[in-house]
């Protein structure tokens, strides 16, 4: 009966991962630029810290959440800026030059990818609304919900994450070879400036101005 919650938060990690917004753009340049495994090592990144937010919203952490709601202006411009940053420079990085870095770098290099996804991802505070949304909408606890319950689909989360995350990577991978440089190069151009325009758009958003100016 357990597996069934790992079953069901498989299908909530997969949920919250799918939509391919600026994460899933950055995960796909880089699983082109350095390879399968250092795309799936970054999802991995936002899939921890979409884990995070899910054991929020499921244990109902009130200093954190709490936390998240007083700061959410501040991390969401802080991720915004990150954003708009990551972007410029995956523009102005020469594709040939990082391909020769990735295999210098190895491992070290992945960390940092790994970290910066997660950072990234940590920084909106949506996020943990989204699961709360998406708990208490389809009773995905049941009528008795426990500790055990509760911590096996956080952990069905997590692998449902890493599950998508895992498949983008090793499809997009399967093409990889087909890329040449000029095509390369034209990915990094576009990939950027999506990542930094959707930053922009993020900025832009944590003003309630410009809010209220987009919502009526």
């Amino acid at each position: 009966m357990d597996f069934q919650y790992i079953f069901k938060g498989i299908v909530v990690g997969l949920m919250v991962s799918i939509p391919l917004g600026p994460i899933g753009v950055l995960i796909i340049q880089k699983t082109i630029q350095k390879g399968r495994l250092a795309g799936f090592i970054s999802g991995m990144g936002a899939a921890v810290a979409d884990m995070f937010y899910a054991t929020v919203a499921a244990f109902g952490l009130g200093i954190v959440l709490n936390f998240i709601k007083t700061q959410e202006f501040y991390l969401q411009l802080i991720g915004s800026i990150f954003l708009v940053y990551v972007g410029m420079r995956i523009f102005l990085t020469n594709p040939v030059k990082q391909i020769r870095g990735a295999k210098k770098t190895g491992k070290k290099g992945m960390l940092g990818d790994f970290l910066s996804i997660f950072f990234l991802t940590a920084s909106n505070p949506i996020a943990v609304f989204v699961f709360v949304a998406v708990f208490a909408g389809t009773s995905i606890f049941g009528s008795n919900p426990t500790l055990r319950i509760e911590l096996f689909l956080i952990l069905g989360v997590l692998l449902g994450g890493g599950l998508w995350w895992y498949t983008l990577s090793t499809i997009i991978n399967a093409f990889r070879k087909k890329f040449r440089l000029k095509q390369l190069f034209w990915i990094n151009k576009i990939s950027g400036i999506i990542i930094a325009v959707l930053g922009l758009l993020a900025f832009l958003a944590c003003f309630e101005p410009i809010k209220s100016f987009i919502h009526s």
